[in-house]
């Protein structure tokens, strides 16, 4: 029962994450980023947010810097946002598993071609 609230409490910070990014953030570090996901401990008390960020690994690096030293000012907004008793600790990872997928479809395309 809490993992079904947990995952829709995760889906609810992701929504507000996203906006919040978007739209409150002044910071030049962050660039364009996309909230793919977002886990929540069972207990609400920590959440993971995995973004990706559009840019070279300079951008990437920047853009996680900016968001680690606004993490009070959006788990703020968060808590203001999503009534839970205790707002959770965040976190930012970035999310391979876009860039995984196109390594991966890189090689099947050169296996077809070397197939040929």
């Amino acid at each position: 029962m809490s993992n079904v609230r947990a995952n829709r409490v995760g889906e609810q910070i992701k929504k507000e994450l996203t906006d919040i990014i978007q739209r409150e953030m002044k910071d030049p570090r962050i660039g364009f980023v996309t909230i793919t996901a977002v886990e929540v401990t069972g207990d609400l008390q920590q959440a993971t947010a995995y973004l990706t960020v559009y840019g070279e690994d300079e951008q990437r690096a920047k853009t996680l810097e900016g968001l680690s030293k606004a993490k009070g000012f959006i788990r703020s907004e968060l808590g203001q946002r999503v009534k839970l008793r205790k707002t959770p600790e965040l976190s930012f990872k970035f999310d391979e598993s876009i860039e995984r997928g196109n390594r991966i479809e890189e090689l099947i395309r050169k296996l077809n071609e070397d197939d040929k």
